[in-house]
């Protein structure tokens, strides 16, 4: 990243590819539970249904979203932010 305006860009599109993730997520996983009832019903394994595994997932998919976030965040971003003000001062 050479300026500040670059480095907004970045963080605005990885913001907006990881919130289409979880919107597609949590909606996909709805979407089902609405119109597939009989789909999300079915067992994968005694006493544990497609449904119930597909929601611990959107939670597991947040989790790792904002994992990928932060691991970004606290890297590239960071450190683009400490060479900027470096130049600056």
């Amino acid at each position: 990243m050479h300026n500040l305006a670059a480095l907004g860009k970045a963080k605005w599109r990885l913001a907006w590819w990881l919130t289409i993730g979880m919107v597609c997520s949590y909606f996909g996983f709805i979407f089902l539970v609405a119109f597939a009832k009989d789909t999300m019903g079915a067992l994968v394994a005694p006493g544990l249904s497609l449904g119930i595994l597909l929601g611990a997932l959107v939670i597991v998919s947040a989790w790792a979203l904002t994992a990928i976030y932060v691991r970004w965040a606290n890297g590239a971003h960071d450190h683009a932010v400490r060479r900027l003000r470096k130049q600056h001062l």
